[in-house]
């Protein structure tokens, strides 16, 4: 059972960092990452097309992220 789980986190992770960098950058290098960064962060624009299947599977994977690594936890004790 360990071993299945830690195969599955170990899969949940990779998936994980892919969707991630999948992602596209919301600020304008680094000069938007200073100044203008928090501006579009609590900014009402919303995410469409892909950006929105990439955020959402983000969300999943890493929900699934929590409860798997909790789940390892408590069964290696």
């Amino acid at each position: 059972m360990h071993a299945l789980l830690v195969t599955l986190l170990v899969i949940d992770c990779i998936a994980l960092i892919i969707v991630v960098l999948l992602q596209s950058g919301k600020s304008a290098g680094l000069s938007g990452a200073i100044s203008g960064g928090a501006e579009q962060l609590f900014g009402k624009q919303k995410a469409r097309g892909m950006d929105l299947i990439l955020q959402r599977v983000t969300i999943v994977l890493a929900v699934l992220f929590f409860v798997l690594s909790i789940l390892v936890s408590y069964v290696q004790l």
